[in-house]
């Protein structure tokens, strides 16, 4: 069932009027998802092209364009394309031979920003024993979770939990603006707004003193883009979780810190004393409950300690770090500057943009950003998605971001650079595999425990 606010025109909110208003060429804010299929025959790929073209003419939210409004000022809405053709959008290329050197070229392509601003290619595998999907959904018509939402409804249908539909909240009438008797409650709201911010600002300075960052995760502007992927065992992350403690998540990220530490070391770059700074998005969406498509996002900021040698002290770190952010809450510290796009009125994103955009660099120095995905077999035509890869866009400044899913028992690592900056890609894949074994293998000695090959 489509809820009322897919069917009809709505304003963007103030963080997706921001996504939309930074974009460039060399920088488009689109994020993307990799997933590969089993081939049942020569004609998988071509199958799957006609389903998905089929399947996106019966999804609404599929139908919407964004486009600019006379009020409020600098504002845009997402209105449904009244001669919406699929075939515009799903695309059939060419045999691969590299899913991901195909996804990389891809990725650095802007949406057409004169549509609804999505696209699937379908890219048929060279050997025909598979085909892989990419999906691009701009940031500004879905963030990850519902981005999900419409990808999974082009693929075949499963039998999901029913959502409980909560009608979108009406718009406040004039009188009620203008009542006095409101004027109380109001002037406490600004006030509240107004702290948050101020403390939003000094968290963010105090979060820029004594950073020891390194400049292979920064970059110039080059428009390139290059993407690899990793799979994990989700049975290797538990073991390391179940030795040390926290959750899965904190293991996830001291990954991430563990394979920077190595691939900065390997390519000779002084991993020593770094410690940069990871932007770790939190939605802000009630699971399972229809809300309006705009993005609902905050987040946390966590210093990755890369420079500790000590595997399982960088994993202590990360996870000594995630409880604090967890205890201030997702609407304080750092990393909730998204937040601060609430304050900012439709007309001062829209000249901002530019200026926003430069700022990136300023407050973090990599996106590590985890995407759910559902727990049961996924499948495009009756073909079975083997692997899924999350992209995250990536920011002006920043040469690499970093996206995570679990799925089916494994952990899959979608990563996304700029090409030039990062040519050696597969060298940081590989640390990530490497990184969760040596955790492994240090968690068995610590408890006694040899399982599996990680720990001989």
């Amino acid at each position: 069932m489509t809820s009322s606010s897919e069917q009809s025109s709505d304003l963007l909110v103030p963080l997706d009027l921001a996504f939309w208003n930074i974009e460039t060429a060399e920088h488009p804010m689109h994020l993307g998802a990799l997933g590969v299929f089993e081939a049942d025959g020569p004609d998988a790929a071509d199958r799957a092209a006609g389903l998905l073209a089929a399947r996106a003419a019966a999804v609404p939210g599929l139908r919407m364009r964004i486009r600019s409004v006379l009020l409020p000022v600098g504002g845009a809405m997402r209105v449904p394309m009244p001669a919406f053709d699929p075939l515009e959008h799903v695309r059939l290329t060419a045999p691969v031979a590299d899913f991901h050197a195909a996804a990389g070229e891809l990725m650095q392509r802007p949406v057409d920003r004169d549509r609804p601003p999505w696209e699937a290619h379908v890219l048929p595998g060279a050997d025909g024993t598979s085909f892989a999907v990419l999906f691009k959904f701009h940031h500004a018509l879905a963030d990850g979770l519902r981005a999900l939402t419409l990808g999974a409804a082009l693929l075949d249908p499963v039998d999901l939990p029913a959502s409980r539909h909560r009608p979108p909240a009406p718009a406040p009438s004039l009188w009620s603006v203008l009542d006095p008797r409101t004027l109380p409650g109001r002037v406490r709201g600004t006030v509240a707004e107004v702290g948050q911010a101020l403390g939003i600002g000094t968290s963010v300075a105090r979060a820029t003193l004594g950073v020891r960052s390194c400049a292979a995760l920064a970059s110039s502007a080059t428009g390139t883009r290059r993407t690899a992927g990793v799979v994990l065992d989700l049975d290797d992350v538990h073991q390391v979780r179940k030795a040390v403690g926290g959750t899965v998540n904190d293991v996830l990220i001291a990954v991430v810190a563990g394979a920077l530490r190595r691939w900065l070391d390997e390519r000779g770059d002084c991993s020593e004393g770094v410690e940069p700074r990871a932007l770790i998005p939190v939605s802000r969406r009630r699971p399972r409950t229809a809300q309006p498509p705009g993005n609902r996002l905050s987040g946390y900021l966590v210093r990755l300690p890369v420079g500790h040698e000590d595997p399982l002290e960088r994993l202590r770190g990360v996870r000594a770090a995630m409880d604090r952010n967890k205890d201030a809450g997702p609407e304080r510290g750092a990393g909730a500057v998204a937040l601060l796009a609430e304050h900012v009125p439709s007309l001062g994103h829209r000249i901002g943009g530019p200026v926003v955009a430069q700022a990136a660099r300023l407050l973090f120095d990599i996106l590590v950003t985890s995407v759910p995905l559902p727990g049961i077999g996924l499948r495009l035509g009756g073909c079975r998605l083997t692997e899924v890869y999350p992209f995250a866009p990536l920011a002006r400044g920043q040469s690499l971001a970093v996206a995570v899913s679990t799925y089916r028992g494994r952990v899959h690592y979608g990563l996304v650079a700029d090409a030039a900056a990062v040519p050696d890609l597969e060298l940081l894949a590989q640390s990530l595999r490497d990184e969760i074994d040596g955790l492994v293998a240090v968690c068995a000695r610590e408890t006694g425990l040899v399982t599996g090959p990680a720990a001989t």
